[in-house]
């Protein structure tokens, strides 16, 4: 499978955590980190981490790894920014955008390479792992959207755009619990470490 990137959110000020929680030790590296090897060690083509509060400390570590960085001015104005940001990097050419929150660590390989297998035996647009009957990430849009993603209003999101085009839509169901959890709070963290 080809013309797949990665856009890594990474943007965000980490408020309900009070540090950047980007920056957080997990395994023997960071959140971020884990996140870029997750998706370096996948079938996605290359990866884009969007950045934007916190961005000097976390490119300071993303920087070691062979991925693109953007920067999200609008960082504040929620997570449809970066994702836009993200999709404005994008090279032509590129067939998808693969969507992975840079909080979602214990999302491995395997899980990331499911969704895009998913992707590319549908004819769906919009594939996303869910689990449980409930949607996570990672999620692949088609770049058809590219233009209805741009105009989409700040206060909404992706889900959005799949609530515009539920024929479009397939959930691609998995047993691991981890595509519906993220790192918000120091309780997430100290949970998610207990189980590395």
């Amino acid at each position: 499978m080809t013309g797949i990137w990665a856009i890594v959110l990474a943007a965000g000020e980490s408020k309900r955590m009070g540090s950047p929680k980007m920056l957080l030790p997990y395994n023997d590296v960071t959140i971020i980190e884990q996140v870029i090897i997750n998706l370096l060690d996948s079938e996605v083509d290359r990866v884009v981490v969007v950045v934007g509060a916190h961005r000097d400390e976390i490119m300071k570590v993303t920087r070691r790894y062979d991925v693109f960085h953007c920067y999200n001015e609008d960082y504040r104005s929620g997570m449809l920014s970066s994702v836009k940001c993200g999709i404005y990097s994008l090279p032509e050419g590129c067939l998808a955008a693969l969507i992975m929150p840079g909080d979602q660590p214990m999302t491995g390989p395997g899980e990331i390479n499911r969704v895009i297998s998913s992707f590319a035996a549908s004819d769906k647009g919009l594939v996303m792992a869910a689990f449980d009957g409930r949607r996570g990430h990672p999620l692949i849009v088609d770049l058809k959207y590219t233009e209805e993603i741009l105009s989409l209003p700040d206060g909404e999101g992706l889900r959005a755009l799949a609530e515009r085009h539920p024929g479009d839509v397939l959930e691609s169901d998995t047993d691991d619990p981890s595509v519906i959890r993220d790192i918000d709070t120091r309780e997430d963290y100290m949970n998610e470490i207990s189980k590395t």
